[in-house]
């Protein structure tokens, strides 16, 4: 009864708006009062009045579906199961069950909601990690799936999830065309983002933090311990799911480990000892670009996630609380996207010479108790104080008598930056931390020796107006 009340009050108040409507018209159309030019634009408005009223018809009709269908109980209904519901529909029907969607959504906005596979652990106890791939509007998302497919040891461990902002449709049909490989989930949220006109160059920062809170949150609540992110433009190392598979531990043993990443800001072909590819470092400075983190991390970080330049803000300190990251000595990742929101910045000078590692070394067989937090700093820190002093000049001419590892130290930001420009290094900071660093040491290797980059021995932390 209730509905067709309803219906019989949207019906005529339709009604009455539309003859009120073409009364004006016919009204203000008088040909007497007009002259022959005001006659043709009448004409030409009353097709556009009638297609108009056309379409409201049309979005009655839904609507009374919409209202027969939530006040009429349960005639149509034999259970009370909780419906499946459309990603991008969610926010308009998250009342009805599919077969209503049917009737009230039109068929170019009903999706099928992207199955990611619920499997969080193995028969054997061991995680199931998937890797999310954020991707865009570039098609050559396909080397990086390629990469990926090719590499991966297992699809039950380790399911690949891409993640498609932009609603690019060329993008779409090469992800798609992967077919079980992969899943593609599809950001909802495609409006637009409003920025004051001094940050509109950065809208594109603001959609990627949209993108990632959006992702993360989709993929850890299936219930994940570990999710690894991969962006488009990068490829991968042959043993770069080995490698999350040999560290990933550490994050649940080590608190203050809050990441695993793949990538060496400081990983050019030059300035890496490549006999070494199994060396593994901690560092303060998160490095990004293929990294793992835990659902724990995640359910920290997603409650004050910001609104743009996520990855600037993940390294402030009220962020990172100290925490570390692990890195490699050759990177398991390598960028090809010089194209980006970041308009190329670092490629042509620093990340299009990154050595991506050939070798394939089994992490998950080698101890890498070394780099718990105890172990770590009483070996390493105590190593780098006790190695000859040299300075930059004797270690550019090679002039050192001795063998082994050595250390330069510095004293200034300007100091610092103009030694790490001569070798080659990245030089910039973010939160006062230079890339690479832990408790300030920048580690590398150059004219076949290791050398290490260090503040004095009573350093007392980084300065945030070094940055």
């Amino acid at each position: 009864m209730r509905s067709r009340k309803v219906q019989f009050l949207v019906i005529s108040f339709l009604v009455m708006w539309s003859f009120i409507t073409y009364y004006i018209l016919l009204r203000n159309s008088n040909a007497n009062d007009m002259t022959m030019q005001q006659q043709q634009q009448v004409k030409r408005l009353l097709p556009e009045a009638l297609r108009e009223d056309t379409k409201s018809l049309k979005l009655t009709r839904t609507l009374v579906e919409f209202l027969k269908f939530k006040y009429a109980g349960d005639q149509d209904q034999q259970t009370t199961t909780t419906p499946k519901i459309s990603i991008v529909a969610a926010e308009i029907s998250n009342e009805l069950p599919e077969q209503a969607l049917d009737k009230v959504m039109p068929a170019t906005l009903k999706t099928t909601p992207a199955q990611i596979p619920n499997k969080t652990y193995l028969a054997n106890g061991e995680p199931v990690i998937p890797i999310l791939v954020f991707a865009c509007n570039r098609v050559s998302v396909e080397k990086c799936l390629d990469n990926l497919v090719e590499y991966r040891p297992s699809i039950e461990q380790f399911p690949i999830i891409v993640s498609q902002d932009c609603g690019d449709e060329r993008t779409k049909q090469v992800i798609q065309s992967f077919g079980s490989q992969v899943t593609l989930i599809e950001q909802p949220d495609l409006t637009d983002i409003f920025v004051l006109p001094k940050e509109k160059k950065f809208k594109g920062y603001y959609k990627i933090a949209r993108h990632y809170g959006w992702a993360l949150n989709t993929t850890f609540q299936i219930g994940f311990d570990f999710v690894v992110i991969v962006e488009d433009d990068l490829n991968v190392a042959p043993d770069f799911f080995e490698y999350f598979l040999g560290t990933h531990k550490l994050l649940k043993q080590d608190s203050s480990l809050w990441c695993v990443s793949a990538w060496n800001d400081n990983g050019k072909a030059n300035v890496v000892d490549t006999s070494t590819p199994e060396l593994l470092y901690r560092t303060d400075f998160f490095p990004g670009l293929g990294w793992m983190l835990t659902k724990e991390l995640w359910a920290e970080l997603s409650i004050k996630w910001p609104k743009s330049f996520w990855d600037d803000w993940i390294r402030h300190p009220e962020q990172r609380k100290d925490r570390v990251c692990i890195r490699p000595e050759i990177s398991r990742t390598r960028t090809f996207g010089k194209i980006g929101v970041s308009n190329g910045l670092f490629f042509d000078k620093y990340l299009k010479h990154i050595k991506l590692s050939e070798d394939f070394v089994q992490f998950s067989k080698i101890n890498t108790s070394y780099l718990l937090k105890e172990n770590y700093d009483k070996t390493f820190l105590k190593q780098i104080y006790v190695l000859p002093l040299v300075t930059f000049e004797e270690l550019r001419r090679n002039l050192i008598a001795i063998e082994g590892p050595v250390r330069i130290q510095y004293n200034t930001r300007d100091q610092y930056k103009r030694i790490t420009r001569m070798l080659g290094l990245m030089d910039d900071f973010k939160s006062g931390v230079p890339r690479t660093a832990y408790h300030g040491i920048v580690s590398f290797y150059y004219n076949k020796r290791r050398v290490h980059l260090a503040p004095s021995a009573n350093w007392k932390g980084y300065d945030l107006s070094w940055s």
